[in-house]
């Protein structure tokens, strides 16, 4: 592991930089995942593979549902944490160099929030082209990430950087957590209601802004928030169910909350919240590749009824450091549908 140095005063201001980080990524945030489905078909055959020798650890959460970061049993006497690890990194999804730092950190740490937990340390994943891009810009990204991480009380520790044709940032995380009292995506119960943290239109927000340099304030503060408090509040009350909205929309994460948990997502359509402006994005056809590959793969386990194209490439519009979607009650969130038992589709738009 190359170390990457420490970053400028946290509390100092970000620097405008003429470059349009956007404009040398293919895709932005984590709208540029690779389809769910093909993933999935990708991973497949390593579903219950074992280490060849004794691990250290009991493997709480790992491949089989597809959450967001892997859960270990620490060996030792009961009562002891679990170790949460993930890895989350993606190409700018803003233009702004220090913006995008302090979103990529936010959306990794996420995954630690997503399970229940509480992150711990943090190494910065970097690649970055260095042929055509100054490297006073990656200091800008890397500032972005400290501050965000320490507003988490996570410490970075370094990190890898490469060069690469496209910028990428993010980090990999661990975190740890009750292990008796972790938020999975399969533990969803029918009867129970379902909230939403943050509102939606991240995705085509963002893609306004790459295709014309119009900035969303209000977009950039909604994906740089943490997660933190809304995980801590479900984790009080009880919840067990949760899952974070990023790149596979709120469809697609429902969508495997709910083949995990062996239920029907039912989603009212008319109280799911959206940021202002992105219904006018989505009529100005400022909708990514992304989205649409969400709305195809979780089409045929949903039935639409009176949805329309709009409201459903909303609802799987490809969000980057989305908000908590959780199976139960969170303060000051609000509640978007519930689980049922299961029927003929896996989702439900009503």
């Amino acid at each position: 592991m190359d170390t990457l140095p420490g970053t400028a005063d946290r509390g100092s201001a970000p620097q405008e930089s003429p470059v349009r980080l956007t404009r040398y990524a293919h895709g932005g945030g984590c709208a540029c995942k690779i389809p769910p489905g093909e993933l999935e078909e990708a991973v497949a055959g390593l579903l219950g593979a074992v280490p060849s020798a004794e691990p250290a650890g009991e493997l709480l959460v790992g491949l089989d549902t597809g959450d967001d970061a892997a859960a270990v049993r620490l060996p030792g006497p009961p009562g002891g944490p679990a170790v949460i690890a993930t890895a989350d990194f993606f190409t700018p999804v803003v233009d702004d160099p220090y913006h995008w730092g302090r979103i990529a950190a936010a959306n990794a740490l996420s995954d630690v929030y997503a399970m229940g937990g509480r992150p711990l340390v943090a190494v910065n994943l970097l690649g970055w082209p260095r042929g055509k891009l100054p490297f006073e810009l990656a200091r800008e990204v890397l500032r972005g990430g400290l501050e965000v991480a320490g507003r988490a009380g996570c410490h970075v520790g370094g990190g890898h950087s490469v060069d690469d044709v496209e910028p990428k940032y993010g980090m990999a995380v661990t975190g740890i957590a009750d292990p008796d009292r972790l938020l999975r995506n399969d533990a969803g119960r029918p009867g129970v209601p379902l909230s939403l943290t943050k509102p939606l239109g991240l995705g085509v927000l963002n893609n306004r802004h790459k295709a014309t340099g119009e900035f969303f304030p209000h977009a950039v503060e909604t994906m740089a928030a943490l997660n933190r408090d809304a995980a801590e509040a479900a984790v009080a009350a009880g919840v067990r169910c949760a899952t974070d909205v990023t790149g596979f929309g709120l469809l697609g994460h429902l969508y495997k909350l709910a083949r995990a948990s062996g239920v029907t997502a039912v989603v009212d359509a008319a109280a799911v919240p959206y940021l202002d402006g992105a219904r006018e994005a989505v009529r100005d056809g400022y909708v990514s590749g992304g989205t649409r590959r969400n709305l195809e793969w979780v089409a045929p386990h949903t039935d639409f009824r009176a949805a329309d194209e709009h409201t459903r490439l909303l609802l799987a519009d490809a969000q980057t450091s989305g908000g908590l979607l959780v199976a139960g009650e969170v303060p000051g969130a609000p509640v978007i549908g519930e689980l049922v038992p299961a029927g003929e589709h896996t989702l439900v738009v009503r």
